[in-house]
């Protein structure tokens, strides 16, 4: 396996980017049978999973307790060559669970490769088939999309056909006023207040539970939403577009060149956006996505001022722009996205961070200040190349901290070569596991460093009664004594640790299931490996009981 390449693969949480290495999946064991000589390397193509996947077809997928997978929330630390090698080649392997019989049974002898009947293939698929289907086919996602989209193409069709004439003769307003909605569901200052609206107004135990889930799943899927108003407000910038070019003689060419370099923009960030580009190139991605949009908003205002100040009769821009300018709906809504983009930024400081590495596996950030449970943050080496998001731990006093798995080039930086400054954002947000807090009894299932982002509702007073799960290898020795006393000290029922360097590998999901059913949780949220929090949330439903996990574009 010395020749063979090692892709570097990324998951996102928001927009920021996880870079993720091939490794061991803590929860599949390979097995290979004594003095049994090794097989052919032949390859074949896999249709499941986030992306396509290339396995070797040999012994070493056979008896596995549950799906391989890689996700920054896995921490594997085998040092073994043939575990690597394995690693490489399965590379976020999935494939059928069988159970592991706890008495060998004997194999028959090995037969010839001519005797060997021959091994059923595959159907391939193409990377983008995989990744659009990889959650299913209606998601809380793709509905939002759907609708959100499907609701702008009916106003766009009903503006071509006349019978929309506002439509037809704003048609750039409703371009603008889809940007604005996409930027809403980005906006963390306006998440944190929606998500601390919806805990504050559901989280009654008289509320029904089905509204509680509905409400988890329509925030946690904004991003489709996000996405569809994108799309839309190309297909609406087009249309004024076309509009404007018909009726070029009561225009501008600088209003027609500008119009035209903000279509170009926005239809880039829309493509960089997609999932097969975000999935396999995600710093592309972001930086696109941010400068693309920077470079927009600055077009968007030269074609207000220039659209406003024209004057079609005297073929000229008027001075007196004040007046009309506070009259017009395209300026308010464009000083809303102005504000709602520049809000973050003046929150973003350089502190100074503590940095400690209890493994080279792992690296532990400590800030001042104290910080409510369920709440995550972003730091940066460069604020304006990267940023990377963490659950925070805190007791909500006077510091609080971040565990970063060493996975990507930036966290293995932090352990080894520990900064004493970091570029932070002060604006917090919330995510999925900020609405524990919305239900009476849930467990928190968690596998490696994943962990973090649930430690907070043991630290803190928390209105509800959690149950922690957590799956990971070597407690004390990759996560550092502090992890480990943070766990300690409470309930055996309400705090479940596995250590799989002691207690061998578990089948997280059926774990999940019977904790959730021995705790009477209402709800199970689950941080893990992508397809490691898919099995879990599955499982759950299959059961009955309400689950929920990250998704790719949460």
């Amino acid at each position: 396996m010395a020749n063979q390449e090692t892709f570097g693969r990324f998951s996102s949480c928001r927009g920021v980017s996880f870079e993720i290495k091939p490794h061991l999946d803590p929860f599949a064991i390979p097995t290979r049978v004594m003095n049994e000589p090794p097989r052919g390397s032949k390859r074949f193509w896999l249709p499941w999973g986030s992306s396509s996947k290339i396995v070797p077809s040999s012994a070493m997928l056979e008896r596995t307790m549950s799906r391989a997978s890689s996700h920054f929330c896995d921490l594997d630390l085998d040092d073994d060559e043939d575990d690597d090698d394995a690693l490489r080649a399965i590379e976020e392997g999935h494939y059928e669970e069988e159970e592991l019989k706890a008495i060998p049974l004997p194999l028959p002898p090995a037969k010839s490769k001519r005797e060997q009947p021959p091994k059923p293939t595959k159907p391939k698929e193409s990377r983008l088939s995989v990744i659009l289907l990889d959650q299913g086919l209606f998601t809380v996602y793709k509905r939002l999309f759907v609708v959100c989209l499907a609701l702008n193409i009916t106003g766009l069709v009903l503006a071509a056909i006349g019978h929309f004439p506002y439509a037809r003769n704003r048609a750039a307003l409703f371009s603008i006023g889809n940007i604005l909605a996409l930027t809403l569901c980005r906006s963390e200052a306006c998440l944190r207040v929606v998500f601390w609206l919806a805990v504050s107004v559901l989280g009654w135990s008289w509320v029904p539970l089905r509204l509680k889930t509905a409400t988890t799943s329509l925030l946690q899927c904004l991003g489709g939403i996000h996405s569809g108003c994108g799309v839309s407000s190309v297909a609406w910038l087009v249309y004024a577009l076309v509009l404007t070019l018909k009726d070029r003689d009561n225009t501008s060419p600088e209003i027609i060149a500008v119009a035209s370099a903000i279509l170009s923009l926005l239809s880039l960030s829309c493509l960089a956006a997609f999932p097969l580009v975000r999935h396999l190139h995600h710093n592309i991605f972001e930086r696109t996505h941010r400068f693309a949009g920077w470079t927009s908003l600055g077009l968007l205002w030269a074609f207000i001022i220039l659209t406003i100040s024209y004057d079609p009769r005297t073929k000229s821009y008027s001075n007196e722009l004040g007046s009309r300018l506070i009259k017009q709906q395209e300026f308010w809504l464009t000083v809303a996205i102005t504000l709602l983009i520049i809000i973050p930024w003046l929150t973003v400081r350089r502190v100074p961070v503590k940095v400690s590495a209890p493994s080279g596996h792992a690296s532990i950030i400590k800030f001042e200040g104290g910080v409510k449970s369920g709440i995550l943050g972003r730091i940066s080496p460069s604020p304006l190349s990267e940023w990377h998001a963490f659950g925070i731990i805190s007791d909500g006093k006077q510091e609080h901290m971040m565990l970063a798995g060493a996975v990507g080039d930036f966290t293995k930086s932090l352990v080894s070569n520990p900064p004493s400054h970091l570029w932070v954002r002060q604006v917090h947000f919330a995510g999925l596991p900020y609405l524990t807090n919305m239900y009476d009894r849930v467990l928190l299932v968690a596998t490696g460093s994943g962990i973090c982002v649930f430690l907070s509702f043991l630290l803190q007073p928390c209105s509800a009664d959690v149950c922690v799960l957590w799956v990971a290898k070597g407690i004390e020795q990759n996560f550092g004594k502090e992890i480990k006393e943070m766990m300690s000290g409470h309930p055996k029922e309400k705090v479940i640790v596995h250590d799989t360097a002691v207690l061998g590998r578990p089948n997280v999901s059926q774990m999940s299931v019977d904790a959730a059913k021995r705790w009477g949780a209402q709800v199970v949220i689950v941080t893990s490996n992508p397809e490691g929090s898919r099995d879990v949330v599955n499982s759950c439903k299959t059961a009955g009981i309400a689950a929920f996990g990250p998704i790719w574009d949460s």
